[in-house]
């Protein structure tokens, strides 16, 4: 049976939109490619919501020739949408409906990692299923100052109990935290 990963960047201010325009990701590092990269090698399959989606869609395509590129753009990948009906990325199924059963189901078929990049509704969804195995937080050493509540991985959720497993502290200063799904009683 597969792990489900969640890798999310997020900032001091518990920031998760819009990476791309941070300023550490610019020096993220060859350790954090690697990590990165080994993260994707390992994995089965990608799942992402519509926003992911859409702001993968102009880059990875269009490269090739490295491991991580060329991993993403021959493996399978999943979009969860309700709009998406004619995904151009290749290898990209859309899951309209029934989510958490189909994740499940994905799991049971699996013997690597499912990663997900990014925490959004999906994720939220997905966590109160108590499907994610892992959630690795990339903590990156800022605050950017703007953002409303949709900006912030904080919103009003299920509670639940994940246990640290792993630290790496990379040179730009960011701190990549892992933490696995802790069995408890509490939860649901």
């Amino acid at each position: 049976m597969g792990r489900f990963v969640n890798s999310t960047y997020i900032t001091l201010d518990g920031v998760i939109e819009n990476p791309q325009d941070w300023p550490s990701l610019g020096s993220f590092s060859e350790s954090g490619n690697r990590i990165q990269t080994e993260l994707l090698l390992a994995s089965d399959a990608v799942l992402m919501g519509r926003r992911t989606y859409d702001g993968f869609l102009p880059v990875w395509p269009t490269m090739s020739g490295d491991p991580y590129s060329d991993r993403i753009n021959a493996m399978p990948k999943y979009v969860a949408s309700r709009s998406l009906t004619n995904p151009s990325w290749n290898n990209t199924t859309v899951i309209e409906r029934d989510l958490v059963d189909r994740v499940a189901e994905l799991k049971r078929q699996t013997t690597g990692n499912i990663v997900q990049y990014g925490f959004g509704d999906v994720s939220r969804e997905l966590l109160r299923a108590g499907l994610i195995d892992e959630l690795r937080l990339w903590l990156h050493p800022f605050f950017v100052g703007t953002g409303g509540t949709d900006s912030l991985i904080y919103r009003d959720s299920l509670a639940a109990t994940f246990e640290l497993t792993d630290t790496t502290r990379l040179d730009s200063g960011i701190v990549i935290l892992s933490y696995s799904r802790a069995a408890t009683h509490d939860e649901p």
